[in-house]
């Protein structure tokens, strides 16, 4: 999801995470992210144990009759559980999938971008919907709040599943993530329209691509 969301919750986050996600500053800072409240990006928590990326075995074969393009590296997910495309820079539709939920990280480039890729440094902004999982409603979403999230990808300011999620996509991409807890919050959710343990789905675009960090 988005930012790293601190181990201790701040009594209000930036905006959901902003999204965003951020782990490592997550464990110090987390986010609120629901439709009625305001979440920081996806935040990591710091606490947020380590998990593999691959889960499964990490395939770039193309889900049967799906748009768009695997992500290298990561499973796909399903084609039947996908999010429609829609149009980049506007607020996408999320589905939730039924079932069990995947233990690993999965991905899919609903639109594929064609400008610069982004890479670990980098600072990347983004437009992003969160889902979740189990309860199967927004918890939080940059369009909500008129304006894009920024975050330095891959230096632990957003949770495990953005950081490895968001690396590799191309700017005007839309890529759909679903984040298992060990990538997202854990037993540490940010806001209650979140549960205990549960599995984030994000659909983000990528707006653009500043100069790297450092």
């Amino acid at each position: 999801m988005p930012l790293h969301l601190p181990s201790t919750r701040r009594a209000g986050l930036v905006a959901v995470c902003a999204l965003a996600l951020a782990t490592a500053a997550c464990s110090s800072s987390p986010s609120t992210p629901p439709t009625t409240a305001a979440v920081s990006p996806p935040t990591t928590a710091a606490s947020a144990t380590t998990a593999t990326t691959t889960g499964p075995t990490a395939s770039t074969a193309a889900p049967a009759s799906a748009q768009g393009a695997a992500v290298a590296g990561i499973v796909p997910i399903p084609a039947a559980e996908l999010s429609p495309a829609g149009s980049f820079g506007t607020r996408p539709k999320v589905t939730v999938p039924s079932g069990n939920p995947p233990s690993a990280l999965e991905a899919w480039d609903l639109i594929v971008g064609t400008g610069a890729t982004a890479s670990a440094g980098d600072t990347v902004t983004v437009q992003y919907d969160g889902y979740s999982w189990t309860k199967k409603s927004e918890f939080d979403a940059s369009w909500n709040r008129g304006q894009p999230f920024s975050f330095t990808l891959g230096e632990g300011q957003v949770i495990k599943g953005w950081d490895q999620g968001v690396a590799g996509m191309k700017v005007g991409g839309r890529r759909e993530l679903i984040i298992p807890p060990s990538l997202g919050y854990d037993d540490q959710p940010p806001t209650s329209a979140i549960a205990d343990n549960d599995t984030l789905i994000f659909v983000v675009d990528l707006v653009s691509i500043g100069p790297a960090s450092g």
